[in-house]
């Protein structure tokens, strides 16, 4: 079975995303027409499944994804796909090779909450770990500041004077 073809995920807004031109492009598609499926099919894509990028959100993505050169100098600004957004999109594609993509596409998703949900447990580990040495460390302080005096050395004993003291 050949690899999986490596998909783009990006996180944008807060949100976990593919853009259209990567949706496109892993349904074997154009973009035009991905878009205008959309279009046509506007009610099965709420907010939630999709939105447009803002032009300062597009100069980042294309600054910091080498494979999307091709939209620096484009007018339009792309469309970013939520999870449920892009399998919608296969749905109203209906393509072979956007079916066999979606569940491809499904499964990465799933692999990266997975992840982020383990990077979430051990971040929350290592708040209680904090919490707990804090708590270590005052009681330690507090113990040291009273064996303190018993470190000190005793004073010298007062010196003996000559002579004689009634």
């Amino acid at each position: 079975m050949p690899a999986d073809p490596p998909i783009p995920i990006l996180h944008i807004r807060s949100v976990t995303v593919i853009l259209d031109a990567d949706l496109a492009r892993l349904y074997g598609t154009t973009t035009r027409r991905l878009n205008e499926q959309v279009r046509r099919n506007e009610e099965r894509f709420p907010p939630d499944f999709r939105f447009q990028l803002r032009p300062a959100e597009k100069e980042k993505v294309v600054a910091n994804c080498d494979h999307l050169q091709s939209l620096k100098f484009s007018k339009a600004l792309p469309w970013a796909f939520t999870e449920h957004g892009a399998l919608m999109a296969s749905n109203v594609l209906n393509t072979p090779d956007a079916v066999k993509m979606s569940v491809y596409i499904i499964r990465v998703f799933i692999k990266q909450r997975e992840l982020l949900s383990a990077n979430e447990a051990i971040l929350r580990r290592l708040a209680e770990i904090d919490r707990k040495l804090f708590l270590h460390d005052s009681a330690l302080r507090d113990v040291y500041q009273k064996l303190l005096p018993l470190l000190q050395p005793p004073p010298d004993p007062p010196k003996r004077q000559i002579g004689f003291h009634p």
